[in-house]
């Protein structure tokens, strides 16, 4: 007789899964720019901070660690070349803007959780699930987490930063089922990016569910995600989870 799937660890992705940013990031770094008597355009900083950040990333992935950076140098580099990008070529003026964003995105102050995220958290440990993190963020997520009354969920919290590589690189996922002394087949991880959350955790033998957000489903996605494992917020998550467990026995 076939015995029943049991989950036993779920992993989470964090930023835009169980939080997001209060404001858009062109916007804090307008106003943070204003308090400095900067005015550049807060949608300008939004389009350049993605074209630098995107660049940064290509050319020293995962903070640069591997090429002697750290993830604080990493990121005050992105926030020069946003500004540089936008018009603004003083990088002594910039400076003191940087190091001000660099403190401000590490505080709670800066982030919001998501509807439903502490009441999902609670009932998944409730059920007796073990939850960690599997995040491309930096050292600063732990406090982040702590300040906004979500760090006590998780059993360990795994950023990319801490672990050498960043999802949807196998190793992350691997190093996670490590921590938790589990096989991948009694773990599904749970995300909103289809290659770095989804692809990432199935490619190593994790179940998986993708929490794509509002707007439509990118036809990539509808095409080769079963519509059981997507998750239009994260109330479905435990239903989707019993639909889970409940069909490896034909129920």
């Amino acid at each position: 007789m076939a015995s029943r799937l049991q989950i036993r660890l779920l992993t989470w992705d964090v930023k835009d899964t169980l939080l997001r940013l209060c404001r858009p990031v062109g916007e804090e770094y307008a106003t943070k720019a204003r308090a400095h008597g900067l005015e550049v355009e807060a949608a300008t900083l939004g389009q350049t901070f993605s074209q630098a950040y995107r660049a940064q990333s290509h050319s020293f992935p995962n903070y640069g660690l591997s090429r002697g950076l750290t993830s604080r140098q990493w990121w005050l580099d992105v926030i020069q070349q946003t500004f540089r990008l936008a018009g603004v070529r003083d990088t002594q003026a910039v400076a003191p803007i940087a190091d001000q964003l660099y403190k401000d995105f590490s505080s709670p102050h800066t982030w919001q959780v998501l509807e439903g995220a502490k009441a999902t958290l609670r009932r998944c440990r409730k059920r007796g699930l073990r939850l960690a993190v599997i995040s491309n963020f930096d050292k600063r997520l732990e406090d982040i987490l702590v300040g906004l009354g979500l760090r006590e969920h998780f059993d360990f919290v795994l950023t990319s930063e801490a672990a050498g590589w960043p999802k949807p690189d196998p190793r992350i996922f691997l190093e996670a089922l490590r921590l938790a002394h589990l096989e991948p087949a009694v773990a599904a991880h749970v995300g909103d990016s289809y290659c770095c959350d989804y692809q990432g955790a199935r490619a190593v033998g994790m179940h998986a569910f993708l929490v794509p957000g509002p707007g439509p489903l990118d036809p990539e996605v509808k095409d080769s995600v079963p519509k059981e494992h997507i998750l239009p917020s994260l109330s479905h998550l435990l239903p989707a989870l019993d639909l889970l467990e409940g069909s490896h026995l034909g129920l």
